[in-house]
């Protein structure tokens, strides 16, 4: 009778890294850092998000509160709801001089930023498509701008602005505003992700002109850029406030954010402007936000657009 052979023991299943029957328990063992690092991450981030939104909920709080309350209540919690009467109070004080602030603002914001824009964008472009002598050396010149403080640069303006009678005027704050290096920056590489060279020399032998070309040609590829440099442009006039305290005299042309510093600077001899100062401020974001959320889908894929080519 042939012996029969004994149960054969079948191999241990060894996990794709090699280790055999531990694979499942080493995996735990190594999920257990990985969740305890996200937890870090999330509570580190959940903590810088308070921290921002900490100031602005404050502001949305106390715009609510008229000037007994600011002082009779804790600075987060709610008392009764003034928001209406204080934008009433705001816009009539001193014959709206809070509304000519606003429309200032909006002047040097709007009407400076579209002009820089198109010169950052036509820089740009031009840096791009033509060659000439000395082009990488002027452009490091244009680069060097950036590192160099607006601050540091005012006193200078303001000299040459004497000279030629621009003081206290609007000419004063929107002129120095159309130089913005940053913003030649981003159009150069805007430029040299969007704007293929064969298109544009396709539109030079149909016979379009330069300026036909970057009208026709570039500028609609260039959107995304456009939106982006405007937004930047836009942020960086309606902040402005050294410049304009260096150049304006007359307090009809200030924008809001110098017009709310004088009000701040008087509430010890005024402190009814209290209520005004902080519903101001909050008026003053009010800009801000609706431009970042009505040009968000342009202006995150514009910045995002140059990483894959």
């Amino acid at each position: 009778m042939a012996a029969t052979a004994p149960p054969r023991t079948p191999a241990p299943v060894r996990s794709p890294d090699g280790a055999g029957t531990a694979g499942p328990s080493r995996r735990a063992r190594a999920s257990g850092p990985a969740w305890a690092s996200k937890a870090v991450v999330n509570t580190l981030l959940a903590f810088v998000a308070v921290y921002t939104l900490m100031p602005l909920s404050w502001l949305l709080v106390n715009a609510t509160k008229n000037n007994g309350d600011l002082f009779a209540s804790p600075g987060f919690e709610p008392a009764e709801f003034n928001l209406l009467t204080n934008l009433a109070d705001l816009f009539t004080y001193q014959d709206g001089v809070f509304g000519r602030w606003l429309t200032n603002s909006l002047l040097y914001s709007v009407v400076g930023a579209l002009a820089s824009t198109l010169i950052s964008l036509l820089a740009g472009y031009a840096f791009h498509t033509y060659d000439w002598w000395g082009k990488e050396k002027l452009y490091g010149l244009v680069l060097l701008g950036i590192l160099v403080p607006h601050t540091v640069i005012s006193l200078p303006m303001y000299l040459m602005a004497s000279e030629v009678g621009l003081v206290n005027s609007y000419w004063a704050v929107l002129i120095p505003g159309l130089v913005n290096p940053f913003g030649v920056y981003l159009a150069r590489v805007f430029s040299e992700s969007h704007v293929p060279g064969e298109t544009l020399e396709a539109a030079r032998i149909d016979g379009a002109s330069e300026l036909r070309t970057f009208r026709s040609v570039a500028l609609p590829m260039l959107s995304p850029a456009f939106v982006t440099v405007f937004l930047f442009s836009f942020t960086g006039s309606w902040n402005n406030f050294f410049l304009p305290l260096v150049m304006l005299n007359d307090s009809s042309l200030y924008p809001v954010g110098l017009g709310l510093f004088n009000w701040n600077a008087t509430l010890p001899q005024e402190p009814q402007l209290y209520s005004f100062v902080i519903t101001g401020s909050l008026v003053s974001i009010v800009p801000l936000a609706i431009a970042f959320v009505a040009l968000q889908r342009y202006w995150r894929s514009g910045l995002t657009a140059g990483a894959v080519k």
